[in-house]
């Protein structure tokens, strides 16, 4: 330590042995300026709203495939549980319709062929799964 004690309000380094006020990023004197700390709050609501926001449609995007594969889940339950006495192929499309007193059964026959009561068409998918086709 220096042997000359400098007043509390110079600012002097005694590792450079230099005066170095200018060097620091905040005021060394009573007369410098103001320091205010930076209200945070407006900055911190937006962003919250915006992650908010981002996570919330997130959330509704995973609800909606969820769904999806439910549905999906729902008519290959459907279809596996129907009787048919054949063994379909892949990539081909088939009619689900509805026997009354015997349940669901699979059928090459298109509803314009036919006066089942119609369900709906599948396709059998290379993974064994079946895909709902539209009707037209």
């Amino acid at each position: 330590m220096s042997a000359k004690k400098r007043p509390d309000s110079v600012v002097y380094n005694e590792e450079s042995e230099q005066f170095d006020a200018f060097l620091k990023p905040y005021g060394t004197s009573v007369t410098g300026p103001v320091i205010k700390p930076t209200d945070l709050t407006g900055w911190k609501q937006r962003g919250a709203h915006q992650v908010n926001a981002r996570f919330q449609a997130r959330i509704d995007e995973l609800k909606k495939d969820y769904e999806t594969m439910m549905k999906e889940v729902e008519d290959n339950q459907k279809v596996y549980q129907a009787s048919f006495s054949f063994e379909p192929v892949v990539g081909k499309v088939y009619h689900l319709y509805n026997k009354p007193g015997k349940g669901l059964f699979l059928s090459l026959l298109s509803p314009d062929e036919c006066r089942f009561d119609y369900e709906a068409s599948y396709r059998l998918d290379a993974d064994q799964t079946w895909t709902r086709v539209k009707e037209d």
